[in-house]
């Protein structure tokens, strides 16, 4: 039986007509299991043709205001911008893959009849996925907030150049830098930009935040793992940039100070039964394959 979820809100990638099949193909089956839907205006108004008219829309905002569950149908970057606007709320989200790897979109089209039925028995889990929450401060005020489910990435912008920054962890020096950037990822982000550039795999239930300079300017220079509770401060020594999961960019001038800390609020990810962080990995990362190919013997 289902357990909870009366109204279900949907939201797709955004300006994208390719995935209109997979959006009515959900629609269709969360309607035949009993749900009352309601679609986001933006998803409702570039489907308008497929889903038909007397649709209930609301904007994103309020998505999480009128729903019990939100199902986000696109790729981890389309789930990765619909948290940041939702957020702070207790809504969980499960996320249909129409994107790339989709570690956090975990419910395939293939299985989307299969997995939603699992899901209105009461065949699912709930993972929390915290939010680095990032302030730019001059002289004590704060000048923009932002957040990032993923990563917080300091770089020089458009120019190719090292950057130099100092670090501060809990108000305690740990050092100065110079290398192309740094990448402050949380357990959630350690599989996307963090994994490229050289830091560890966490797993998303590790209360911990990465820190990964990129390319430095030292061989002895290492990513740094530090505890979720850290307050972490980064201080540039020249204009660069900050973006929050490549999707939100604000400037950082010379003097200016990054203070990331780990938000309260968590993000409520739903998953059918079944779902497996390592068996995510070994599947979207190739921990499967081996040099040489399948030994036969």
């Amino acid at each position: 039986m289902n357990r909870g979820f009366k109204t279900v809100a949907i939201v797709a990638r955004r300006q994208d007509r390719t995935i209109a099949d997979t959006v009515v193909l959900v629609s269709q089956v969360l309607s035949h299991l009993g749900a009352e839907l309601v679609f986001e205006d933006q998803t409702a108004a570039s489907l308008r043709s497929e889903l038909g008219e007397g649709i209930r829309t609301v904007t994103r905002s309020d998505l999480a205001d009128c729903s019990d569950l939100i199902v986000v149908v696109g790729g981890d970057g389309s789930l990765l911008g619909v948290s940041r606007d939702i957020r702070p709320r207790s809504v969980p989200i499960v996320g249909v893959n129409r994107g790339g790897l989709g570690f956090l979109a975990a419910v395939s089209p293939e299985l989307l009849e299969q997995e939603f039925n699992k899901i209105w028995q009461g065949e699912y889990s709930l993972e929390d996925h915290f939010f680095v929450n990032a302030n730019v401060v001059r002289d004590g005020e704060i000048l923009s907030e932002s957040s990032a489910l993923n990563d917080v990435v300091v770089q020089p912008g458009n120019l190719t150049r090292m950057i130099e920054f100092e670090l501060w962890v809990n108000d305690e020096f740990v050092y100065d830098q110079r290398s192309d950037g740094v990448i402050v990822a949380s357990p959630t982000g350690s599989t996307a930009y963090s994994l490229s550039a050289g830091g560890p795999i966490m797993h998303p239930s590790l209360d911990a935040i990465v820190i990964v300079p990129m390319f430095p300017h030292t061989l002895t220079s290492r990513p740094l793992v530090v505890r979720g509770d850290s307050t972490i401060r980064i201080e540039a020594k020249q204009n660069v940039q900050v973006s929050c999961d490549s999707q939100v960019v604000v400037p950082l001038t010379k003097g200016d100070q990054l203070i990331l800390k780990k938000s309260v609020q968590p993000l409520k990810l739903l998953y059918p039964e079944g779902h497996s962080f390592f068996e995510s990995c070994r599947s979207k990362l190739d921990w499967a394959s081996r040099l040489g190919g399948r030994d036969s013997s």
